[in-house]
Formats: C-alpha cells, sequence, structure tokens
C-alpha cells in the first residue's frame, strides 16, 4: 500500500502537477508539455487506471481516503492527503469530488498507425475526424459519444482541443480513454491518408449539393470518416473540398444546425455499421 502523505503547504512542491487548474492557457501548454493529465473525481481515476495510464501521484481529501483505498493499496506513487480548503488554494477552485490523479500520458499513434491498428472490432471502419473543435466541453461530449455509438477512432486536426483536458475528460466521464485517437499534422492534406486506408470523407455540412444523413446511411459504406467543424463556423472551405460526399441532418421548426456534439450523436447512431 502506498503511504499516505499529509500535506499543510499550498506551496509545497510536490503538488506541483495540481496547481492553477483553472488556468485553462497554462494548463493546455503545460500538461502536454511535462506529460501529464488530471483525472478527478473516483470514476475517471478508475477508469483512466484500467486503460493502462500510469499515475503519477494523487491529492485526495481525507474522507476520500476509504473510498479510494483499493487503488491506494495498487498505486506505487505519492498520495498527498490534503484538507478541502488547501484542495481549492492549490487548484484554483473547491474539489467537489475530493480525489485528484496525475497521469502520465501514452505517447500518440500516427493516424496512419491508427487507421491500421486492431481493436475489438477488428481494424477501424468508423472514425470521426473533429476539425478545430476548441471546445474542451464539446469535445468530450463527442468523445463520449464517439465511446457509446460505435465509433472505431478518432482524427483531431491541429487546433483542436486536447481531449485529455480536465474539462474533455470530465464532460466525456473518462470515455476519451476508450476511443483511441491521433492527431493529424498537415490537414487537409491528411485526407489523403483517410483514402489511402479505404475510407469515403463525409462532411457533415449545409451546402447544396449535400444529401441527408439517411441517405447515407442507406449506402452502407465500408468504411466511413465522418467530419464535423469547429463550433459555430463549421468546417472550413478546404475541409469540405476535401470531402468524398457532404451530408446533412435534415431540420424542422426554422431550425437550421444542432450543437456539434449534439450532431455528432446523431451521425455516428444513423451510420453505425
Amino acid at each position: 500500500m502506498a503511504q499516505l502523505i499529509t500535506v499543510d503547504d499550498p506551496a509545497d512542491p510536490r503538488l506541483h502537477d495540481y496547481t492553477d487548474l483553472t488556468d485553462v492557457a497554462l494548463r493546455r501548454r503545460r500538461e502536454p508539455a511535462e506529460g501529464l493529465f488530471i483525472a478527478e473525481g473516483e470514476k475517471v481515476i478508475r477508469r483512466a487506471r484500467n486503460a493502462g495510464y500510469g499515475m503519477r501521484s494523487m491529492m485526495l481529501t481525507p474522507k476520500w481516503a476509504d473510498t479510494m483505498a483499493d487503488v491506494i493499496d495498487e498505486a506505487d506513487c505519492p498520495i498527498h492527503v490534503v484538507t478541502p480548503e488547501l484542495a481549492e488554494s492549490v487548484t484554483g477552485y473547491h474539489v467537489h469530488r475530493g480525489a485528484l490523479a496525475s497521469m502520465a500520458r501514452k505517447p500518440l499513434p500516427t493516424p496512419a498507425e491508427l487507421l491500421e491498428s486492431a481493436g475489438p472490432h477488428g481494424t477501424p471502419r468508423r472514425v470521426a475526424l473533429f476539425e478545430d473543435m476548441v471546445d474542451h466541453a464539446n469535445l468530450g461530449a463527442a468523445f463520449r459519444n464517439a465511446a457509446a455509438l460505435g465509433v472505431d477512432a478518432v482524427l483531431l486536426t491541429p487546433r483542436c482541443a486536447d481531449p485529455l483536458y480536465r474539462r474533455s475528460v470530465k464532460v466525456s466521464m473518462g470515455t476519451v480513454f476508450a476511443v483511441p485517437y491521433a492527431r493529424l499534422e498537415s490537414w487537409p492534406h491528411d485526407a489523403d491518408t483517410l483514402r489511402a486506408h479505404g475510407f469515403e470523407l463525409a462532411a457533415l455540412c449545409l451546402s447544396d449539393d449535400s444529401v441527408t444523413l439517411d441517405e447515407l446511411a442507406a449506402r452502407r459504406p465500408e468504411k466511413l470518416a465522418l467530419m464535423l467543424g469547429t463550433e459555430g463556423e463549421g468546417l472550413s472551405p478546404a475541409a469540405l473540398a476535401a470531402a468524398d460526399v457532404h451530408v446533412r441532418i435534415p431540420m424542422e421548426a426554422g431550425v437550421d444546425s444542432l450543437n456539434v456534439a449534439a450532431a455528432s450523436a446523431v451521425a455516428f447512431y444513423v451510420t453505425r455499421p
């Protein structure tokens, strides 16, 4: 069993991984550079461990030490016990769930490696491609939809938010750990990588020449990459030009579009294999 270490100084360097968690710009730079991410809450911590992420340390308030006893039993890292007030001072917010863990990131596969990898259903047949999705909550929700609705892998363009940022992980309820992903390096030129692996690229948009989502699903493409764009603007002109087909979700009552996370859920469900 790992040793419980009581820490009573918010400036203690042993708590460095947990400082300023509300500073989004700082954490977006710091976490990938230092090879870590923060898992918050019992369920998310357990899902991160079950997905094979190594634990660097934990920061717990006292009442959570019993709840997390089995995790502590198996941990090979420092377990810091702090008061709720000290946790708030370190992180910058009230830590409702009382349990935080600093986890080690894994190296990401290349897009080609991801598309050739064998998962529970064999090599990927349904892929989500998120272009410049910068809202962490939307990205976390979209990953949760992907995990729930049979998407085999996710590709992110260079400007997409970090799916392992605390907000994304929290909104996804840890399902970001269940869907393999890779980051594209040269979008939209990387569309050729998808085509080389047999994927049809379907762009969700409102263009005049789009087909309905039901029409696309009726064709039952063997390998399909569903492209969704950034909040508000949607897919870029370059992405639309790179797509093989434009697809729309039919709307009623004068509504022209859905939130990107909601649209992803509809698209993933209708086109599931």
